[in-house]
C-alpha cells in the first residue's frame, strides 16, 4: 500500500476554484492508479474522478465532467484536481485513493476497487 496526503481544501464561493493536491509515498507512485471521491454529510462516498497510473486515460462522474480535471506528475508522486465553476453542490470531504495496477489504462471508479486512502480534505462552496 502507498500512505496519501491532500491538501488544498477550503472555502471558495461558487463559481470559484480550488486545485487539490494528494502527495503519496513509495518509489512506486507510477504503478499505481489514482481516484478522487467525496463524501458529503449524511451521504455515500461517491467516485468524482480518476486517472490510469501511466496517466493517459481519465474517468469522470458526470456531475464534474467539463469543471473538474484530473492529472499526475509521476516524477512528484503527486496526482491533482483542479476544480472549477464549482458549485454548493461539490461541498464534501474529498479523498484520493490509490490501487496497483498491471493495465496501464485502468480508471476504476469504485471506492471498493482502492486499497489505499488518505485522511480527505474539506471544500466547502457558499452559495
Amino acid at each position: 500500500q502507498v500512505q496519501l496526503v491532500e491538501s488544498g481544501g477550503g472555502l471558495v464561493q461558487a463559481g470559484g476554484s480550488l486545485r487539490l493536491s494528494c502527495a503519496a509515498s513509495g518509489r512506486t507512485f507510477s504503478g499505481y492508479a489514482m481516484g478522487w471521491f467525496r463524501q458529503a454529510p449524511g451521504k455515500e462516498r461517491e467516485f468524482v474522478a480518476a486517472i490510469s497510473r501511466i496517466g493517459s486515460r481519465t474517468s469522470y462522474a458526470d456531475s464534474v465532467k467539463g469543471r473538474f480535471t484530473v492529472s499526475r506528475d509521476n516524477a512528484k508522486n503527486t496526482v491533482y484536481l483542479q476544480m472549477n465553476s464549482l458549485k454548493p453542490d461539490d461541498t464534501a470531504v474529498y479523498y484520493c485513493a490509490a490501487v496497483l495496477q498491471i493495465l496501464p489504462f485502468s480508471t476504476p471508479r469504485a471506492v471498493s476497487e482502492y486499497d489505499s486512502w488518505g485522511q480527505g480534505t474539506q471544500v466547502t462552496v457558499s452559495s
